[in-house]
């Protein structure tokens, strides 16, 4: 019901029902489900009295996923019939998967596709819908980062203001781009330090989405793994040398945690397994125009002379090449501003500060037995 209150704007008056000789499957691969012929039934709601505009917004969210309506009969829960406007794909557009699950959908799914629905409708008049569809997945990157961004973080209160009811009004949504990443443009108010509410201004702000850094460590052995690959913000600025030194990183897909997509990363960039993880700084890079977020960890792991080599994925056209290297030297690269990136940068003097308390929590033995 959330995510239909997302698409529609508004609960509509829904009761449940069933489709004969069908059942539910997950689209396999993918954080959503399809209708399929055969089997005992399957179970959905039955929304009746909806309007013209509430049909229209419908089709609109369900052509992302490239479904369209088929007249059907359904069984109600009251006992009744009712012939029902279903929603199936285009045949054979989407493998089926396992029969569907709707607890497993909402532990790990719900609330990132009703924000993503939210973000989804915000376009609507404005943007194709099978665009959105296939930029869907990139979608629920920001619908995961909209989710966490809406927890509360102790302790992050005690100097800043917390805004009140109406201290930030938006007049207007806009989205001029939308790719793998988004622009949006918003226009908005908000109130000022003396009390009053600002004029009208139009902020324009570069969607990518949550992202997690990850700096492979060893501390017995000191050393640190650090990857190299081209960047396309350097070279689009004009760097004579737009192959960067970097951590390990990559967005936080969605329906994934922050950890996770740590872990996932150093697998896929570097092939390394880490031992444990350890929080870092969380922090906006550059909040003036970008909605990114990022969530840091020193990953403990064994780094052997043979662990650098190649990585990335090629679906990605990822190429990276890592190099493992000792603490003192990555320290230097940053005086010399070969690392001249602030997520590697921060997590290294992150890192400084607690280096020679894992040094011997490692040479003791510590470590090894809490991982």
């Amino acid at each position: 019901m959330p995510l239909l209150d997302a698409v529609l704007g508004h609960a509509p008056h829904v009761v449940l029902a069933v489709l004969p000789g069908h059942s539910t499957v997950w689209v396999r691969g993918e954080a959503f489900a399809m209708a399929v012929e055969g089997g005992a039934g399957a179970t959905g709601i039955l929304a009746r009295n909806l309007s013209g505009a509430d049909v229209a917004r419908l089709d609109f969210y369900m052509a992302g996923f490239g479904y369209h309506r088929r007249e059907l009969p359904v069984l109600t829960g009251d006992g009744g019939q009712a012939v029902a406007q279903t929603y199936f794909p285009e045949p054979g557009l989407w493998p089926p998967g396992a029969p569907w699950s709707q607890p497993d959908w909402a532990a790990q799914w719900a609330d990132t596709a009703v924000a993503t629905a939210r973000d989804f409708m915000a376009q609507y008049g404005q943007t194709p819908p099978d665009l959105l569809g296939r930029r869907y997945s990139q979608m629920l990157v920001r619908g995961g980062s909209t989710v966490r961004a809406g927890q509360a973080r102790p302790g992050t209160a005690d100097l800043r203001r917390m805004p009140a009811p109406g201290d930030i009004l938006r007049t207007a949504l806009r989205h001029p781009y939308v790719g793998f990443f988004a622009v949006e443009e918003h226009d908005v108010s908000f109130r000022r330090f003396d009390g009053r509410m600002s004029g009208p201004l139009t902020r324009a702000v570069f969607i990518s989405g949550d992202a997690a850094v990850v700096l492979p460590y060893d501390p017995l052995r000191d050393r640190v793994m650090v990857i190299e690959q081209f960047r396309a913000g350097p070279y689009a600025r004009g760097d004579l040398n737009p192959w960067l030194i970097e951590a390990v990183a990559g967005r936080i897909d969605g329906g994934e945690t922050p950890q996770d997509a740590a872990r996932r990363e150093a697998l896929e960039e570097a092939g390394l397994r880490l031992r444990a993880l350890l929080d870092g700084p969380r922090y906006y890079p550059s909040p003036a125009a970008k909605a990114e977020y990022l969530y840091s960890f020193v990953g403990i792991a064994d780094l052997p002379d043979h662990a650098a080599g190649l990585g990335g994925l090629a679906a990605e056209a990822e190429d990276i090449r890592s190099h493992v290297i000792s603490f003192a030297r990555m320290m230097e690269l940053i005086d010399t501003g070969e690392i001249d990136n602030a997520p590697l940068i921060i997590l290294a003097n992150w890192l400084a500060g607690r280096r020679p308390a894992l040094r011997e929590a490692a040479q003791s033995g510590d470590m090894a037995r809490g991982a």
